[in-house]
């Protein structure tokens, strides 16, 4: 049996983990760039600052205030959380002002949201979600305003004297819009950078400055409403990895000195101390069950669909949910170490490492966006020359370029589809360590599986028991088994022991027999029970039995013989069992066009009995952990991209070498969430063939929002430069593609889950 607790060192996979470009193409809008869980307390250094950034939408703005925080000195540490436009600071006093300074001068305003103690974000970090917020409200003023303008410019006849009129509403209306938009669009172009916010400032100037007073009113009112809803549908994404914190209760009721019982918070509950839980609480820390019995629906942390009984020396994990009984359990990791805290920030560094496809999107954005600016010029300058449009018209055209040239909804097309099916993945008990190996897993071939713990139980259990003594009675001769196994502390005589049931009697005079068995007297009488071995030695071997033992060994099972001083009484063969999960997932591994190939150094007829049980048609046995090395090198010949899943040392390099390395038993493994690619939570083995279905799945999508969003654009493209395209009905073309790729990308998380 592996040791589940050693696995695959980090190392061997830092060639598999591709760097993140140093800088990417950003739109600019609200709802742009990474897509992460908010920074948590624990998560900010001691004596850091946290300030929000509020127009910080990408990697690129970040890397711009890094680089103007570097002639800086006295700052000793910086982090930062792109979805929630966080950062956390840690400067001496007398830098953190010229930290401040250099940040503003970069063109971002620095909203404090804790003190220097590290404490607690402020709460305005917090998004307003109320329907009547007074962002809405001041955009819907401006919309009032617009459509107003709109009006008068239909309506009202020429030269009746309305002129004024319009424009001051069109400008009232651009005012309560659109200053933010001018800031940031301004603070771009200072630093040369053309985002959404630039080419909207300029499109909406330039449709002031040629008289479309209404039209440029309505396109500003229009767009700041529409990136209001695509942000916080954008957010739906970032909640479901935040939506896991409230999992786990803020409170615990923790036993005292004097045997009383006090409610306090979780974090401050110390490692060791005892923990009561009654019938549907939520589980508020990882520990160890102490006292009492209960079943515990563990869906949250695993992805199991059926509650597991928990009794004495059972593990519980924070955020799972207490069914049945009431509990006690001694902690065993404080609140920011626990199984589901880990979960959370290990999906929050997963979300920080970007997927092939979102870095092809990020490279072809970063010169989509120059190339559409340099065609809205060449619209603008030359089509009067080579088409004889007048100088108004072809300007016009070319602002309505600028605002459908924003490669918003391209740019977010991907981080918001790789979030969702992380996010997706998480509640199943699937923990995928980064956008590439999401994408990665829709291309295994092929996927190598250890045994022992990974397809098999990873303990022995009594599978057969027979009596051989035809007059004798069973009941007392399996009472006999079972009181002289229950005093070894052989695996394999407990198993004998827990599988028969019995009530143990008392046996005297038991001695061990080293590699043979054990020997004992009950009622007076001397039995032995013991392998193959000691039966030959003590001479009660017959035809019968050994053809009995290679039926039994053809089967990969361990015999173990109860006899008395003349004869073998009964017979007992266990084995390391298949989980009840292996063969249905190595059917769906063959369905999706998988192999699966069972790698394990148990000896080849056990290998092969497991394997035909589980339906693996590839089975090698005898192997050593650099053989199963090269058995892996052997397959990614053969296959190309090939998994390997295990649960210990013995397949740590395997789980090197394989392109994606799934770790199974992940709840509670400190070394499995750190070194696996794929950390299997719940030791479901279907949970494999379902990540590769949510691969294939996200892969679609996220092409599906790459063809939606360069589609959408393309049509309004030719109906700009030849048709009859407004700028609002550019921003609807561009804003309502934001809101699909995100809607479509959203739809991963409802995904049906296998049970």
């Amino acid at each position: 049996m592996t040791n589940q607790n050693a696995l695959k060192p980090v190392a061997p996979h830092a060639h598999r983990q591709p760097p993140a470009p140093a800088e990417t193409a950003c739109c600019g809008s609200s709802a742009c760039g990474s897509v992460s869980a908010p920074i948590h307390a624990a998560d900010v250094p001691k004596g850091a600052l946290l300030f929000r950034i509020p127009t910080m939408d990408c990697a690129v703005e970040e890397s711009e205030i890094r680089r103007a925080l570097e002639p800086v000195r006295g700052i000793s540490g910086l982090r930062f959380r792109l979805g929630e436009r966080t950062m956390a600071i840690t400067a001496d006093g007398t830098a953190l002002p010229d930290a401040l300074e250099a940040i503003r001068k970069a063109g971002f305003k620095p909203e404090p949201l804790n003190d220097a103690a590290g404490a607690q974000p402020a709460a305005g970090m917090a998004r307003r979600t109320g329907l009547f917020t007074p962002e809405l409200l001041r955009l819907v003023a401006a919309l009032v305003l617009a459509i107003a303008a709109e009006t008068i410019s239909f309506f009202a006849p020429e030269g009746a004297g309305f002129t004024a009129a319009e424009m001051g509403l069109a400008l009232a209306a651009i005012a309560l819009a659109g200053l933010d938009t001018y800031k940031k669009g301004f603070a771009a172009l200072v630093r040369g950078r053309l985002n959404i916010n630039a080419l909207m400032a300029v499109a909406v100037t330039g449709a002031f400055l040629i008289g479309q007073w209404p039209e440029a009113a309505m396109v500003m009112a229009l767009y700041a409403i529409a990136e209001m809803i695509e942000a916080r549908a954008v957010d739906r994404a970032r909640n479901a990895i935040q939506g896991l914190l409230a999992l786990a209760p803020e409170r615990a009721e923790v036993r005292q000195p004097d045997g009383s019982w006090k409610t306090a918070k979780a974090d401050t509950v110390a490692l060791a101390a005892i923990v009561r839980i009654r019938p549907g609480e939520r589980v508020p820390l990882d520990g160890v069950v102490t006292d009492g019995t209960s079943a515990i629906d563990q869906a949250p942390v695993t992805g199991e669909s059926i509650p597991v009984d928990k009794s004495a020396g059972d593990a519980v994990f924070a955020g799972t949910i207490n069914q049945t009984g009431s509990l006690e359990f001694r902690v065993t990791a404080v609140a920011a170490n626990t199984t589901l805290a880990r979960i959370i920030h290990a999906v929050e560094e997963a979300q920080s490492t970007r997927a092939p496809t979102q870095r092809f999107v990020d490279r072809f954005a970063a010169v989509y966006t120059p190339a559409v600016f340099a065609l809205a010029l060449a619209v603008a300058v030359l089509t009067p020359w080579l088409m004889g449009w007048g100088w108004l018209q072809a300007l016009y055209k070319a602002l309505v370029l600028l605002v459908i040239a924003c490669p918003c909804a391209l740019v977010i097309s991907t981080p918001v589809t790789v979030v969702s099916a992380l996010a997706s993945a998480a509640r199943r008990g699937i923990l995928i360590k980064g956008g590439t190996y999401l994408e990665e897993a829709r291309k295994l071939k092929a996927v190598a599986l250890d045994k022992t713990g990974t397809i098999t139980e990873g303990k022995p259990r009594l599978v057969e028991s027979s009596l051989l003594d035809a007059a004798g009675d069973e009941g007392a001769v399996f009472e006999i088994a079972a009181s002289i196994a229950g005093r070894s502390d052989h695996p394999v005589s407990k198993a004998i022991a827990d599988g028969l049931k019995r009530e143990p009697q008392q046996v005297g005079e038991f001695t061990a027999l080293p590699g043979r068995g054990v020997q004992a007297t009950h009622r007076g009488r001397a039995y032995v029970l013991g392998n193959h071995r000691l039966m030959e030695e003590r001479g009660l071997c017959s035809p019968a039995l050994e053809t009995e033992l290679k039926r039994h060994g053809e089967a990969g099972r361990t015999v173990t013989l109860l006899a008395s001083g003349h004869e073998v009484l009964a017979l007992f063969a266990v084995a390391d069992t298949l989980k009840p999960s292996s063969q249905a997932a190595m059917a769906e591994l063959r369905a999706l066009g998988v192999t699966p190939v069972m790698l394990t150094g148990d000896n080849a007829a056990t290998a092969r009995a497991i394997g035909a049980h589980a339906g693996i048609d590839d089975v090698r046995g005898n192997l050593l952990p650099e053989q199963k090395l090269d058995a892996v090198k052997a397959l990614q010949q053969r296959y190309g991209v090939v998994g390997m899943a295990g649960d210990g040392i013995n397949d740590a390099p395997a789980l090197a070498q394989a392109d994606i390395g799934f770790a199974m038993g992940g709840a509670g493994t400190d070394t499995a969430m750190e070194a696996a690619d794929v950390v299997i939570m719940n030791d479901d083995l279907r949970r494999l063939p379902e990540t590769i279905r949510l691969s294939r799945r996200a892969h679609s999508v996220l092409w599906q929002n790459i063809a939606l969003a360069l589609g959408i654009k393309a049509v309004f493209f030719v109906l700009a430069v030849f048709g009859s395209a407004t700028m609002w009905m550019a921003v609807f073309a561009d804003m309502g593609a934001s809101l699909l790729v995100v809607a479509n990308g959203l739809r991963l998380m409802r995904m049906p889950k296998s049970d």
